[in-house]
């Protein structure tokens, strides 16, 4: 069948498409309607269906090939290196479920993990869905402001951390910044579950913080078996930026999220059961989620757990990893690339790289330059993808399952089957149907199975921001602004909001512009992201201040600067952290007090800001242009 084909019998025959697709996965009972889209824009997908996430993705294949690599964790932070099979796997998957049972964690409660790339991570998300609890997975090291918002909004029985992570040789310890988070949070954990890998002190907590090796002692010989839960029973969330402070966190079903993802493990990421996945993403963002634990392990696979840089020992690394496991599919990011692009080129000559079929890049836009670099570098088709935390897998790219394609550079692909992708015009909702019109890139309900349900107790958000910005339509908005060629292919243009990226993370700019705003001496703040060769994106923070000491010495403003970052680093994390934070008098603003962020965004760019006749003070964009050598 042609994809042409494939694509639109999955748009015009949507439940017959799905009921096939669904026979990837084991039910235990079988589903009596294929969608329920009788409450737009909610859709429940395979109603009347049960099953379970964890005995698709490690139980059935134990069961089958128990002997087969399941999870491989390397480590070149620790110099560790572990493989579980499908039956060694299961067991340490049923003795942290027994684990969690013992803690007090029931069917629908939820546990918060906050850990680093290592098993015990894979082992205690995989169990909370076995038992029908919810994971809420937060980025290792995040701060401890941000970790007690999601500790609030998530409301977990447990948590489940370890002492530290590790980046580039340097330890980052956890457990006080979990400590300072349940300090700041209105909700206390009962019990909190800690992994001790012996590179940081761990003050436990008595009464409340328990050993993770101590009760796995206790539960070796454990038996728990699944809990098969509705289709539609929630099996995770996962926190993505917004445009304001409150965590936002997509909930994702458990029947709809298993069938896409085994779907999208044959149709586009050209996975088969013995062979082996190497996604270098984490745990904390979707691609983890989607591309290291659950697709892979579903589609019977072995995957790669890594901690570390892909730089560290040396450049080949990866490619070291690649031949020794014999990865047949690949999943990066552009920043990754670029990375890698600036080392001896000779490091991805030094292994055999014949397994690999393909290397898949998303998480920011790839350009054609870094897409042909690495193309031509390792002799291997180059796949973009693009989606977002929201969808849990790609909306477009090239599905060379069904039918072979080929790739534009600077192009991520045509619309993925079950998105029903169009453009519309964001003033008048006008949908734009020829080529090269830029426009909203937007999906027509209902969204596929695998998208998310709603955002988590909060209905009326999920509504209001995802399907309420074009006017006159109820379609979902991906906020980005895309062209589409003659052939149907899409080009990514940029956001239409105020979210940018930075190495594939996600982060909202009116977030940190109010963490900057925190600081005594800013009086007002605006946040832009700005083109950056290696990240994709970088945060520029530009402030007007209160004590205007610092704008006339050099060493004070510095010094600002500083403090500044530091506060930024408290209250979001690293990651947040503007590149530079600069000091003007003014922000450029329309005279009805607008603040024009993408005039500021174009001056940074060294682009034409577009008509500034509306602008209230022309010495304001001027400053910045001096500031940034514009």
């Amino acid at each position: 069948m042609s994809y042409a084909d494939f694509y639109r019998r999955s748009i015009e025959d949507r439940d017959a498409f799905w009921a096939e697709q669904a026979a990837l996965i084991d039910w235990q009972t079988p589903f009596t309607q294929v969608c329920d889209h009788s409450q737009p824009p909610f859709a429940r997908w395979f109603v009347g269906g049960t099953t379970n996430l964890c005995h698709n993705a490690v139980d059935r294949h134990a069961a089958t090939h128990p002997e087969r690599n399941a999870l491989i964790f390397v480590s070149t932070e620790t110099n560790q290196e572990r493989i579980y099979s499908f039956a060694e796997l299961q067991a340490e998957v049923e003795r942290m479920a027994a684990m969690l049972q013992g803690l007090g964690v029931k069917q629908g409660d939820r546990v918060l993990v906050y850990m680093p790339m290592i098993p015990e991570a894979a082992f205690a998300m995989l169990a909370c869905t076995r038992i029908g609890a919810l994971h809420s997975v937060v980025f290792g090291g995040f701060a401890s402001h941000s970790l007690a918002s999601r500790i609030d909004d998530a409301e977990p029985a447990v948590i489940v951390s370890a002492d530290a992570g590790s980046r580039g040789g340097k330890v980052v310890p956890y457990k006080g910044l979990l400590d300072e988070a349940i300090r700041l949070a209105t909700h206390k954990p009962a019990k909190v579950l800690m992994v001790n890998r012996g590179l940081a002190e761990m003050p436990m907590t008595v009464g409340r913080d328990e050993d993770y090796a101590a009760l796995r002692e206790q539960h070796l010989d454990a038996r728990v078996p699944c809990t098969w839960v509705a289709a539609d029973h929630p099996s995770y969330t996962l926190y993505t930026s917004g445009t304001t402070g409150k965590p936002k966190g997509v909930q994702r079903d458990t029947g709809g999220y298993a069938v896409a993802l085994a779907a999208s493990m044959k149709h586009i990421f050209l996975g088969n059961p013995g062979e082996t996945y190497f996604s270098t993403s984490d745990i904390g963002w979707v691609v983890g989620h989607s591309y290291i634990v659950y697709g892979p392990l579903i589609a019977g696979m072995a995957t790669i757990m890594y901690e570390g840089l892909p730089t560290r020992p040396d450049a080949a690394v990866w490619w070291s990893l690649v031949e020794k496991y014999k990865v047949t599919s690949m999943f990066s990011a552009p920043t990754a690339v670029r990375v890698l692009k600036k080392q001896d080129p000779a490091a991805l000559k030094q292994h055999d790289l014949s397994s690999l079929r393909a290397l898949f890049l998303a998480g920011e836009p790839l350009d054609e330059p870094t897409a042909q670099w690495i193309a031509e570098a390792l002799g291997r088709p180059i796949i973009d993808n693009y989606w977002q935390t929201e969808t849990g897998w790609p909306i477009l790219t090239i599905c060379n399952g069904v039918e072979r394609a080929p790739s534009k550079f600077g192009s991520p692909g045509k619309a993925v089957y079950g998105y029903d992708v169009k453009l519309f015009d964001e003033n008048t909702g006008e949908e734009l149907t020829g080529a090269h019109q830029k426009g909203v890139l937007a999906i027509e309900g209902p969204l596929p199975p695998g998208c998310l349900q709603t955002v988590w107790r909060d209905d009326d958000r999920f509504v209001k921001t995802y399907w309420s910005s074009i006017p006159g339509r109820q379609v979902y908005s991906t906020f980005d602004w895309a062209i589409r060629d003659d052939d149907g292919y899409y080009f990514i243009l940029g956001r239409t909001d105020d979210v940018i990226n930075v190495a594939g993370h996600r982060l909202g700019t009116r977030e940190i512009e109010e963490s900057i705003a925190s600081h005594p001496n800013v009086a007002e703040v605006a946040v832009v992201g700005v083109a950056d060769n290696l990240k994709g994106q970088v945060a520029m923070a530009f402030a007007v201040l209160k004590d205007t000491t610092a704008l006339t010495d050099a060493n004070a403003a510095l010094k600002l600067e500083g403090e500044i970052m530091k506060v930024v680093d408290g209250q979001l994390g690293a990651v947040a952290r503007p590149a530079r934070v600069r000091f003007v008098t003014v922000l450029p603003k329309t005279r009805s007090g607008k603040l024009l962020r993408r005039a500021i965004q174009a001056v940074c760019e060294s682009r034409d800001p577009g008509d500034l006749t509306t602008i209230e003070d022309p010495t304001a964009l001027q400053q910045i242009k001096d500031l940034v050598g514009g």
